[in-house]
């Protein structure tokens, strides 16, 4: 059987959704398409945390579909801006995978992933399916997936 390793960018799935449909990623369809025939090896959601209770709700109904939830606390800076950016943590854990996977899921929209996604592919000569939001999503990502899967009509919710 097929092993995946799949990686969620939360953040960016959901802020991308949302300005793209105004809508919500489905994450129980997700999982159902992306593993459909394979075996998980680790399915990981990757967020920040502030602490609220609609966020532990959220949190607490991906682990019932599967998921890890890896967090990261909010921080926000003395300027207003805000930190909470999963990139290191993604791309060492599915580095780490790639190395056991047959096939590397990665579901974020962020240009900087290129250079994971043809690490994966070249060296490790391992499968990338990235899944984002099309008008939203690098192209330079889109290109080095092995193939690109559109966040749009049955992975939205409403």
């Amino acid at each position: 059987m097929t092993t995946v390793a799949i990686f969620v960018d939360t953040q960016n799935v959901y802020y991308t959704a949302r300005d793209a449909y105004g809508k919500q990623f489905d994450y129980r369809r997700f999982w159902a398409q992306a593993t459909a025939g394979r075996e998980v090896l680790t399915a990981r959601c990757y967020a920040t945390d502030r602490g609220d209770a609609k966020q532990r709700g959220f949190q607490n109904t991906l682990r019932t579909i599967g998921f890890e939830v890896k967090l990261k606390p909010f921080i926000q800076r003395a300027d207003g801006s805000a930190k909470g950016d999963w990139d290191v943590g993604i791309t060492l854990d599915a580095i780490e995978y790639a190395a056991l996977a047959d096939v590397v899921v990665l579901a974020s929209g962020d240009g900087d992933f290129d250079l994971l996604a043809r690490k994966i592919r070249e060296v490790h000569g391992k499968r990338v399916e990235v899944y984002g939001v099309p008008k939203l999503t690098a192209y330079a990502l889109i290109n080095a997936a092995s193939e690109f899967i559109p966040i749009e009509g049955e992975l939205l919710l409403g």
